[in-house]
């Protein structure tokens, strides 16, 4: 199941402009030579990979933590608090459930806009809300909540900044390998 074309395209615009460096049009002949002698390099992140892999299998404990604390503070919260929380819960867990699919789809398939949406809802959506609840006392934060919102929110770090690289390093490998396809046609237009 792939994005949407339109949703794809403006990723794809996005990353462009966030990670190309913009002074440098075409790579230099050390990097063709280089390119030239990998042609099936692997640009799939390691570290990535595997702190997605283990919050695939911490999520789970941590939404049944924090169901579990919601149901126990619900009665002494205010009620805008309980809907906050609430709310916050359940776009917490769709959004997980998106940003991991996205994140295992754009590593190992090496898709830079999949990936690129990855590290957007880390860096713009999910870190804020987990910091929110990790943070605000008005919601009476407890000592397991405490717990699991520091994990969970070291693990979207970690993701966010190893995405951030890998990001990077694909969208380089992809325009290598564009300018690369170039100059073979031109090679071949020419004989």
């Amino acid at each position: 199941m792939d994005l949407p074309e339109p949703l794809r395209q403006r990723l794809g615009g996005l990353t462009r402009t966030v990670f190309i460096d913009q002074n440098r049009t075409q790579p230099t002949p050390e990097d063709q030579c280089v390119f030239l002698s990998k042609d099936d390099e692997v640009v799939s992140s390691l570290p990535l990979q595997m702190s997605l892999y283990f919050n695939l299998w911490f999520f789970p404990m941590w939404w049944v933590c924090e169901v579990i604390m919601l149901h126990l503070k619900y009665p002494v919260l205010p009620d805008y608090y309980k809907f906050i929380l609430v709310t916050v819960l359940i776009l917490m867990t769709l959004i997980e459930g998106i940003r991991l699919y996205l994140g295992y789809v754009g590593n190992l398939q090496e898709k830079v806009p999949e990936l690129a949406g990855f590290w957007l809802l880390s860096l713009l959506l999910q870190f804020p809300l987990i910091l929110f609840q990790l943070f605000n006392e008005s919601i009476l934060v407890q000592p397991l909540e405490r717990g699991v919102h520091i994990v969970l929110s070291l693990f979207v770090l970690t993701e966010a900044l190893s995405g951030f690289v890998a990001l990077r390093e694909m969208v380089h490998h992809t325009e290598s390998h564009f300018h690369l396809q170039q100059f073979a046609g031109v090679q071949e237009l020419r004989t």
